[in-house]
């Protein structure tokens, strides 16, 4: 493969951990970074998660392949600039919504040169310094409405993730969206809730602090997560949320319900019903599936 340079705009977590997967690629000749916060780009920079910093005119000019890792809400009031800017290079974004992006630029000349995907990793911390190396390691990439891509856009990009480690999933937007807030944004808003139900009734820091076991500690690690990362994500696939929301408050009700009835066998059903999610976040797919690719579109 010929060696290609590549922008990363948006220093963060997500874009700074990219940094760092993309230093083993043998075929990465320079990492451009592209950042609206100075503090943000210089810290990239003495972190090693880019090469050199560029205002992002000039990065695009430079570089064979542009990955957009910026908030969801800038994903969309910048892509069509990015675009504008495009010739032959491959642009792709990581979003953690995905038809709202990819209707932002339906109608541009050149769409078929951008890749959607959403790379199912991450962790509750934010900006350059939570990069890390191997984030992306053996983590499923979900790229959408492939068909919508260019060939040679789609196989550079396809490239690039399994050679970091990735594993790809293809799916259709839409579909995406309302899986990801059943899986992945539902999480976010009952750590959140959780979070401030307990600052609300426990006034004491230090009680807090003396009481929080492993279980409150892990239940709401994500309520740590960067608001203005998490709000526009709620934002723009607010009518996916809002129904696995409603499920989630029916779900709590049966309990409490069950609770007020003094009805603990059936109460206990329930968790035994729960307790399925083991089952199928324990199964090991470390075969066919991590050889090829699972196409569900």
């Amino acid at each position: 493969m010929k060696k290609v340079n590549i922008c990363i705009v948006g220093l963060g977590l997500i874009g700074g951990s990219f940094g760092l997967s993309f230093r083993k690629l043998p075929y990465i000749q320079k990492i451009i970074g592209v950042d609206h916060s100075d503090e943000h780009a210089k810290e990239a920079l003495r972190l090693g998660l880019i090469d050199e910093i560029r205002p992002l005119k000039e990065a695009i000019q430079e570089a064979d392949v542009v990955l957009v890792a910026t908030p969801v809400n800038v994903i969309v009031n910048q892509l069509t600039d990015i675009l504008d800017q495009v010739d032959q290079q491959v642009v792709f974004d990581v979003g953690s919504t995905k038809k709202n992006i990819i209707d932002s630029v339906k109608d541009h000349r050149n769409k078929k040169r951008f890749v959607p995907c959403h790379p199912m990793a991450g962790t509750e911390f934010s900006g350059p310094s939570a990069a890390k190396e191997h984030l992306y390691q053996d983590k499923y990439n979900v790229i959408c409405n492939p068909d919508q891509c260019d060939e040679d856009a789609l196989i550079m990009v396809e490239r690039i993730l399994t050679d970091i480690g990735m594993h790809l999933m293809y799916q259709d937007a839409a579909e995406h969206d309302v899986q990801v807030a059943y899986v992945s944004h539902i999480s976010h808003i009952s750590a959140f809730a959780l979070a401030l139900t307990v600052l609300h009734k426990e006034k004491s820091e230090e009680r807090i602090f003396q009481l929080a076991s492993g279980g409150f500690r892990s239940s709401v690690r994500l309520a740590k997560s960067n608001p203005r990362t998490w709000a526009p994500i709620f934002e723009q696939n607010r009518d996916a949320v809002m129904d696995v929301l409603d499920e989630h408050i029916t779900v709590l009700s049966k309990f409490r319900s069950l609770l007020i009835k003094k009805d603990f066998e059936q109460f206990s059903d329930l968790m035994t019903e729960a307790n399925e999610i083991k089952r199928i976040l324990n199964k090991k797919n470390h075969n066919q599936e991590h050889n090829e690719y699972t196409r569900i579109i």
